[in-house]
């Protein structure tokens, strides 16, 4: 037809069709051969409009064709058609999406050679490009810039931003975010929760992803496939896999079709709490509806599960179906039945499988051989690979070079596992922990053998205790000798993993050591060794030193953390130095932190847990004489702190906050509504409480009063925990499975193109390349471009740019 028209000189209606062909195509190999096409017919008189150019543009966008996108705008200019804002964005936004943010900037700069001006799609596309750069702070200043320019940033905005705090687990930021658009009356889409919804269940904080849930309820915005999913994975992960079950069958119940991953996810959770057949009822499930709906991650989940149980047999039969009817096994596939051998002590058969993956053209993983190799005693062997690692130009991580040492320390062969030591640290590989102290129980082991040496030619007994076995100060000192002596000296981060270790296990006199035998030899303490050594200082009542250590820091310009401050206030305390305690004290009020931070850290989890009762009262006096501005909330949290310790509150302190805050904001300020959600006879019986207390007065017998303060703290109490049953109660009620078995829906589960990967669908960077929105639509008539409709089918084309 295209043919015909051109050859008729039709040219309007052709380029119509011409923009037809370039919107059907599905994928990078239909775009390029349509654009193959285009360029010959190009040559009969056809030429490229604005309209067709950016309709091109945008498919290519979609396919993430950035050269092909960027021959075509030079082309464009080149034949003297002028760009349009649509143009110009769509061009920046390709560029972003890779990250490519200097191209990006380049094409600006063009746009304000044609006097065009920077719309909401465009910041919102270099907020992308930092984010993907992970550069959070350039993504905020062009958020800021925005403003300034008085460009009001939209949901995709919003959500861009919160897609990017996820992703640096800066999540309680993220969440502030979305705070801010509601107040702004943006309304936040499905995505723009999904995606804390999603890094929620990733941190555990499944309880507030279910909130956050049913907010999003609440403001009428319905949750999809990929939010179930994440939430069916989070609670499953925090031992909830009733309510999960009883979640996915709301899933169905809503409508919604679940997809491969949350049947993966649901198969992941079901094989790790050893209910395998309610796993397996799942896949033949996906087997039957479908066929090429159970994917390689799927059968990846199922065979972990048989190996989980030590059913190998089962394990190699869905893997003998991948060979043969497909999808192909990978290297996750191979490495988990290879683990799942070296588990139960089958060497052979793993090696087996290695020279299968081998032969199937699958790179393989020595890792996991290294260091079944080793259990077995073969740590030539074991070594071999790793040659072999190093001819591939893979790098071994610090658990393979580990794994290897600790094998020939188990031969014996210490001056070996020194010298690979030595080759770890030369290709940049840092030990850890537990590397030093494989290195040390072969040190042990060489003084008793030693030991029993000399014993038997004295013809006398050899012993030696169990404290022996633990990392002494001989031993650690031994260490660092004979890394000396194999050309591995030890550096500040040798002390630093050896010392913050030490320090974990409190073996804090032997880090202490190590720590003065540092300064010793002129090496300088970084940060991490001065935290740890500080703590630690604290912990044994080393008071003197824990000051020291605390004066180094600042010398050296390393900021002390709250924690500090309150390690160092509560081991001055303990050690009767309470006006040194106080000093400090004073001194930290001058610093960055929040009144109410300072209160929850050291008053509460510091003094009160301490049992320094009339400490904490007397230093929250001082903060009031500074004038620290309290919430009402922290005066409630210490209120019921110091009620779980039975312990009286300073009546007139606590009296006095309570009728002033009653009397400047009403009984309901006192309430921490939003913590504890009380209900509406609780809140009655609260206020009744707390204006009874207002109207004492002060001629009363304060006993009164502090009998009120006690009777508020135990009501506290008893509705915090009333709630927490009740929050169980519901989310039972809400989602617990109503079913003995899982059921599943009437019709054919669907693909979606907005997917999580498997093993964890709440990971953040499941969400890196989602399409968190739409900039918007464009209708284009005669070249001139005009604000449409966001309904794709009421536009000639649809230009949509995503993110």
């Amino acid at each position: 037809m295209l043919n015909r028209l051109i050859h008729d000189r039709n040219f309007a209606p052709a380029d119509q069709v011409r923009i037809l062909m370039i919107k059907a195509c599905k994928n990078k190999e239909e775009i390029t051969r349509v654009i193959e096409y285009l360029s010959e017919v190009g040559t009969k008189g056809l030429g490229f409009s604005l309209y067709s150019c950016n309709t091109l543009l945008i498919q290519l966008g979609k396919f993430e064709m950035v050269g092909a996108a960027q021959v075509v705008y030079k082309q464009m200019l080149s034949c003297g058609i002028k760009p349009s804002l649509l143009t110009f964005n769509t061009m920046i936004n390709i560029l972003c999406k890779k990250g490519e943010v200097q191209e990006a900037k380049l094409i600006l700069s063009y746009m304000f050679q044609y006097e065009l001006k920077p719309d909401v799609f465009t910041y919102t596309s270099f907020i992308l490009g930092h984010c993907r750069n992970l550069n959070l702070d350039a993504a905020f200043e062009v958020f800021d810039r925005m403003v300034k320019e008085g460009c009001d940033p939209n949901s995709v905005t919003y959500s861009t931003l919160i897609n990017g705090l996820c992703k640096e687990g800066r999540v309680d930021e993220a969440l502030e975010m979305l705070e801010e658009m509601k107040k702004k009356c943006i309304d936040p889409s499905v995505y723009t929760y999904t995606i804390p919804i999603s890094s929620l269940c990733a941190t555990g904080r499944v309880k507030e992803a279910i909130e956050l849930l049913a907010s999003m309820r609440e403001r009428g915005c319905r949750p999809n496939v990929q939010t179930y999913t994440a939430l069916i994975s989070g609670l499953s992960q925090v031992g909830k896999l009733e309510v999960a079950i009883g979640l996915y069958h709301k899933m169905l119940k809503d409508g919604l079709v679940p997809n491969t991953v949350t049947y993966n996810a649901m198969i992941n959770e079901l094989c790790s709490g050893g209910r395998l057949n309610a796993a397996l009822d799942i896949f033949y499930w996906m087997e039957g509806h479908g066929g090429r709906l159970p994917n390689t991650e799927t059968y990846n989940e199922m065979i972990k599960g048989f190996c989980m149980v030590k059913s190998m047999e089962k394990a190699m039969g869905l893997f003998n179906k991948m060979l043969k009817i497909g999808p192909s096994p990978t290297i996750v596939t191979y490495n988990i039945l290879i683990n799942g051998y070296l588990k139960q002590g089958n060497l052979n058969n793993a090696l087996r499988l290695l020279d299968l993956m081998k032969a199937n053209g699958c790179e393989p993983d020595e890792c996991s051989l290294i260091y079944g190799l080793c259990l077995e005693g073969k740590a030539d062997d074991a070594e071999s690979l790793l040659e072999e690692m190093d001819k591939k130009g893979l790098v071994p991580d610090h658990v393979t070079y580990t794994s290897l040492i600790d094998g020939f320390v188990i031969l014996g062969r210490l001056d070996h596992a020194f010298s690979l030591l030595g080759r770890m640290i030369d290709v940049g590989c840092k030990p850890n922990y537990r590397t030093f102290t494989v290195l040390v129980k072969g040190l042990q082991k060489e003084c008793h053998l030693l030991a029993e040496k000399v014993a038997v030619q004295h013809e006398a007994a050899y012993s030696f205790s169990s404290e022996e076995k633990d990392l002494s100060i001989e031993m650690v000192c031994n260490l660092l000798v004979r890394m000396s002596e194999y050309g591995c000296e030890p550096t500040v981060d040798t002390y630093t993993t050896l010392v913050t270790g030490l320090c974990r296990e409190n073996r804090n006199l032997e880090a202490d050591h190590l720590f003065r035998s540092m300064e010793e030899k002129g090496l300088c303490p970084n940060v991490e060794i001065c935290h740890s050594m500080l703590g630690a200082y604290c912990k044994i009542l080393q008071v003197e030193r824990a000051l020291e250590t605390f004066h180094l820091m600042i010398v050296k310009g390393f900021e002390p953390r709250l924690s500090n401050y309150r390690a160092l206030i509560c081991a001055l305390c303990r050690a009767s130095r309470v006006r040194e305690a106080q000093a400090l004290f004073e001194s930290m009020l001058e610093k960055k932190w929040s009144s109410d931070e300072i209160v929850w850290t050291i008053l509460v989890d510091g003094l009160l847990k301490e049992g320094e009762f009339n400490i904490c009262t007397k230093f929250l006096h001082v903060m009031e004489s500074n004038n620290c501005n309290l919430n009402q909330q922290t005066y409630v949290i210490l209120s019921r702190e110091l009620s779980k310790a039975d312990k009286a509150i300073d009546t007139d302190q606590f009296a006095d906050k309570l009728r002033a805050m009653t009397g400047q904001n009403g009984a309901a300020s006192m309430l921490p509504a939003h913590s504890f959600q009380l209900s509406c006879i609780h809140k009655k019986k609260i206020y009744a409480l707390i204006l009874r207390m207002g109207r004492q007065s002060s001629d009363h017998d304060q006993t009164m009063v502090g009998s009120s303060i006690a009777l508020l703290q135990e009501r506290f109490r008893r509705l915090e925990r009333a709630r927490e049953r009740r929050e169980e109660q519901d989310l039972l009620k809400l989602f617990a499975q109503s079913h003995p078995k899982i059921i599943f829906p009437l019709f054919k589960p669907s693909e979606d193109e907005l997917s999580l990967k498997l093993n964890s669908p709440s990971k953040l960077s499941d969400f890196g390349d989602i399409e968190t929105g739409t900039l918007g639509t464009f209708r284009l008539t005669d070249g001139i471009i005009r604000s449409g409709s966001p309904n794709v089918e009421n536009c000639e084309v649809d230009t949509t740019l995503h993110l």
